[in-house]
């Protein structure tokens, strides 16, 4: 009695037959009848060449299928007997009925020394043998992470074979140094996406220096990982702090003309002269970063028309008064500028730490400020803290590499419009590398982000995207993603996601895994929150009516006017 054919075996027989070189230098195409529908988009598959005087496997991805010969027409007249049927009935072969030719992209064979593929430049002869890949041999050569290790963060299993069969870790220094996007459609699983990113940057072999810039609070539930024994070893223990809007404070002498000028909306070109001039007389007169609000007007009111010190006449200059206001309006009347307090960096950033910095309820320009702000003071800290400027004790010391992750990117670095915030978001990832500043960039609109901000992005997560102006920027702004992958993305399903980059040593298609913590990015149920408010509130409204209507009666009883 024969055993039965293991799941590797199965994998070890030839399943197809190469036909010829493709129609560029790096693909060909094989015949096969794949009856078991093994072979999808895709897919890996090898055939084995002598390079180098021993036998190598040559990994290749699916990226075409196309029909050679199918059922006849004619055996699909009656739906309700299948075309298999009508075969065998007349004598056909049911697996030999059905062929298709499947295209090949080449990625090579796996140095170790260059820790890449290498591409033999040799096309494999017509007639030999085709294998798909084995998940061990996945597993091995297409992360470049190993699940578990230091410097490893496992998303998810590679989509064209069954659940946890070749998970897949990313590099944790690819994206942290050289820049992260992750860009889908709303409902995609973006946010879900970027919480397992930052459980696994929080996990014990990596303890991570984490901010979030979350203008939706929707990474509270990342407080869940303090109480996770996952999370835990030894003595080590994430933590999560979260600044709600209520606890932002930015200190007024820490913004830079720049962020005066973008908050004060609608100034002349007088007022943007007389602001510039008062700025400097500011800094001169009380240092960088020591002046107050008061003490700004003051400055407003030394450099306007009229002799300096003479209070009465630049008080009757209408271009002070008004530029006055409007320092009072954005600055003053805002509880997140203060004249002393600052959110300090040490506070901000320790390893094992991940700091949500909450901005929902708070004008989008003061949020553009204060990312701006924020990410300026990071760069700088660690520009001087490098260079030996900051010492241990300073609250902008900070001897470790830091990670920052924005979400809605693309209204901190838009495409149509100069924020504040851009220009610094172009200087962190164009130099942020050197100094150990990374970003990691969320967008559900790509088409409205700034093509030179995305393309600085060196690890790519794309999930589903459906709108043609969004397909069309990151075809322009994502060099490491093949046109077979793009073609994927309006039919990937919530939870599919495309890796690209930096972080991996070939594009892939993955299944994201299952959150260790609760998602909290989940839209509101309204039928559910209507009949809850029925079921709750109603009987007691009704009681409420009632009684009105009683308190009516009685007056009426009473010849008493009732309103």
């Amino acid at each position: 009695m024969a055993l039965p054919i293991t799941e590797n075996e199965k994998l070890r027989t030839a399943v197809g037959t190469v036909k010829g070189p493709g129609e560029t230098l790096h693909e060909y195409t094989f015949i096969a009848p794949d009856p078991q529908r093994q072979l999808k988009h895709g897919e890996f598959v090898y055939y084995t060449a002598p390079v180098d005087g021993s036998e190598r496997q040559i990994l290749g991805r699916i990226t075409a299928r196309a029909a050679v010969k199918l059922f006849p027409d004619t055996f699909m007249a009656d739906p309700s007997v299948p075309p298999q049927t009508v075969a065998a009935m007349l004598g056909y072969e049911s697996d030999a009925t059905e062929l298709f030719e499947l295209t090949v992209t080449v990625l090579g064979y796996y140095n170790e020394y260059l820790q890449d593929f290498t591409n033999p430049r040799v096309p494999p002869q017509g007639g030999a043998p085709i294998f798909i890949a084995e998940d061990a041999l996945l597993t091995d050569l297409l992360s470049r992470g190993r699940q578990g290790e230091l410097g490893s963060a496992h998303i998810g299993d590679l989509l064209s074979r069954d659940p946890d069969a070749v998970p897949v870790a990313l590099d944790v220094r690819g994206f942290t140094s050289t820049h992260l996007a992750i860009i889908a459609s709303t409902g995609s699983g973006k946010s879900y996406l970027a919480g397992v990113l930052l459980e696994e940057l929080l996990m014990p072999y990596n303890r991570a220096a984490v901010l979030v810039i979350d203008p939706h609070g929707e990474y509270d539930t990342l407080q869940q990982t303090q109480n996770q024994p996952v999370f835990r070893d030894g003595d080590y223990s994430p933590q999560v702090r979260i600044f709600r809007p209520h606890d932002l404070r930015v200190r007024i002498s820490s913004l830079t003309l720049p962020d005066l000028r973008y908050l004060l909306t609608n100034l002349s070109e007088k007022m943007h002269y007389q602001l510039g001039r008062a700025f400097r007389y500011a800094q001169r007169t009380w240092g960088e970063d020591r002046y107050t609000l008061e003490q700004f007007y003051m400055a407003v009111r030394e450099v306007g028309d009229g002799a300096q010190g003479d209070e009465e006449t630049t008080d009757d200059d209408p271009t002070t008064g008004a530029l006055i206001w409007r320092l009072g309006a954005a600055l003053g009347g805002s509880g997140i500028f203060h004249d002393f307090e600052n959110i300090e960096l040490d506070e901000l950033f320790q390893p094992g730490m991940c700091t949500l910095v909450q901005l929902n309820e708070v004008e989008q320009r003061q949020q553009q400020v204060i990312v701006a702000t924020l990410l300026r003071r990071v760069y700088q800290a660690r520009i001087d803290t490098e260079q030996g400027k900051h010492q241990r004790g300073d609250h902008s010391h900070l001897p470790f590499p830091v990670f920052s992750l924005l979400e809605e990117a693309h209204n901190f670095a838009p495409s149509n419009a100069d924020a504040v915030s851009s220009d610094v978001l172009k200087t962190i990832l164009s130099e942020g590398r050197k100094f150990g500043v990374g970003v990691g960039l969320i967008s559900q609109r790509p088409g409205r982000l700034d093509s030179d901000v995305l393309s600085q992005c060196m690890t790519q997560c794309i999930m589903r995207i459906t709108n043609p102006i969004d397909q069309n920027r990151i075809a322009e702004s994502v060099e490491s993603v093949g046109r077979d992958m793009l073609k994927e993305l309006p039919a990937l399903s919530k939870g599919q996601v495309i890796v690209s980059g930096a972080s991996v040593n070939t594009p892939l298609m993955l299944r994201v895994r299952t959150r260790r913590t609760e998602h909290g990015g989940q839209d509101v149920d309204a039928p559910d929150e209507w009949r809850k408010w029925f079921e709750n509130e109603q009987p007691a409204l009704a009681a409420d009516n009632a009684l009105l209507v009683d308190k009516e009666l009685e007056r009426d009883e009473d010849g008493m006017l009732w309103a």
